[in-house]
């Protein structure tokens, strides 16, 4: 099994990798299956399902399927450009796609959100179809948003058995598909978790590619916490939520060389730096996938903590950090789910939190042992979570949750590293029973706000 620190770690837009970057991934792959058909298309239309459905308004789902359809990507859109084309279309109910001119689609007649009809494949369904002058559906797919960004048509993921026994995992020198293996594998060769994961990375791109490719990822998630820690105001949506991780961020400030400072005091600084993740995402800014949008501020957060606060870390060992981190999250996905309308909560921050308190134990001189300790025990301590966000928004209770998953990777890591890496739970056994409990949770706590919180507090 290969799974990309590129695939885990994207550079997108808020709020959600599977309700919108995942609806605007399929937007603009629709488009270049269309460019390649021999007809002519009149018009386009949209028709979202499950949990895009429920809760789709909340995670401007219909805004990312126009801007998808429009032709625009997460990892490089423009604003100011995105803004315009929605207007745009607001006013001529036409959409103009390079390649492809000037098709209709009117999104109060054209963009369906269907309650009643969920697509069999997964919770986050939708269909993209092509239309000729009268109407008529002359080419059309589905595709499954399938958490963390990830998007899939129906028949790749019929056939994703099939290639996750034949793929990349055929050509890397380290193809561990499970954490038994990896750490078999390392105990073999001699090499650390983020050794391996980076012999495995060089398979498909150069040293520099590497490279530059982790030091974006940082910076982008760093820009987005420090814009989160700058920006004041009350968060779009309808909830009133006010931001506060600038606030925090000033009280702590002036706390700072108190004699009284209770010790805790550290855990609000975790908190504050994903918390100030969590309202740019809630905002629609940029953010990366860590390995949701909903779960992006934990494994940032922790890397701030590890930096600013920890006697000794540097910048140079941030490859390590995140490459060991990516190595558990492709576990989890591959093994599990990274996605709350599959899973419930416990696949987005209770991923992240797994890979965070990794890739921490990693970087703080951790065994391969106690690294995957670590994750096991940030794992297990959010197995059950529900996802159940207040009026379908990426806020309550998903932004608080990030710091509270921050909080437990770094005491996970604590933890395993004050052990020799032997225990009772393996990561295996924590991933397998995650995707057990998901399967055998209730929809109404997977992300289509029917349950939990988003019914018993008032939207407003």
């Amino acid at each position: 099994m290969f799974l990309s620190v590129f695939d885990l770690f994207k550079v997108g837009v808020g709020p959600s990798s599977s309700h919108t970057m995942g609806p605007m991934v399929a937007g603009a792959r629709f488009l270049d299956e269309l460019r390649r058909q021999p007809f002519r298309a009149a018009g386009l239309r949209a028709s979202l399902h499950g949990s895009l459905a429920f809760t789709g308004k909340g995670h401007a789902t219909d805004r990312a399927t126009i801007l998808g359809l429009a032709g625009f990507r997460p990892d490089d859109m423009d604003a100011g450009k995105a803004e315009a084309a929605l207007a745009a279309n607001r006013d001529s109910r036409v959409l103009e796609i390079e390649g492809l001119g000037r098709l209709a689609f009117d999104p109060a007649r054209d963009l369906q959100f269907d309650f009643d009809r969920a697509l069999p494949g997964h919770a986050n369904g939708m269909t993209l179809s092509a239309t000729d002058a009268q109407g008529d559906v002359i080419f059309h797919r589905i595709y499954y948003s399938v958490g963390g960004g990830f998007v899939l048509t129906d028949e790749e993921l019929a056939r994703k058995g099939d290639e996750d026994r034949s793929d990349a995992s055929a050509r890397v020198p380290h193809p561990f598909a499970s954490a038994a293996e990896m750490l078999a594998m390392a105990e073999r060769s001699g090499k650390s978790i983020a050794a391996m994961k980076r012999a495995n990375e060089l398979t498909f791109r150069s040293e520099a590619e590497l490279r530059d490719g982790l030091a974006r990822i940082w910076q982008v998630m760093r820009d987005c916490m420090d814009r989160g820690l700058a920006a004041t105001g009350r968060l779009p949506g309808g909830l009133n939520v006010r931001r506060r991780a600038a606030a925090i961020r000033e009280q702590l400030l002036a706390e700072r060389g108190m004699n009284l400072t209770a010790p805790h005091v550290i855990n609000d600084w975790m908190s504050t730096y994903a918390m100030a993740v969590n309202e740019e995402n809630a905002a629609g800014g940029q953010v990366v996938t860590a390995p949701t949008n909903g779960a992006a501020g934990v494994v940032p957060a922790v890397i701030r903590y590890w930096l600013d606060h920890v006697p000794g870390a540097t910048e140079r060992d941030l490859p390590e950090f995140l490459l060991t981190a990516a190595a558990v999250g492709g576990l989890i996905k591959h093994n599990a789910s990274i996605s709350g309308a599959e899973c419930g909560c416990q696949a987005e921050v209770g991923s992240a939190s797994a890979m965070a308190a990794a890739g921490l134990a990693a970087v703080l001189g951790g065994t391969p042992e106690q690294v995957e300790n670590a994750a096991e025990i940030a794992l297990e301590h959010h197995l059950g979570m529900t996802c159940d966000p207040v009026a379908g928004l990426v806020q309550v209770p998903c932004i608080e949750r990030n710091g509270l998953g921050a909080i437990k990777a770094v005491s996970a890591a604590s933890l395993a590293l004050r052990g020799d890496g032997q225990h009772l739970v393996s990561l295996d056994a924590a991933i397998e029973t995650m995707r057990q409990t998901g399967r055998d949770m209730s929809d109404k706590y997977k992300e289509t706000s029917l349950g939990g919180l988003a019914v018993n507090v008032p939207n407003c």
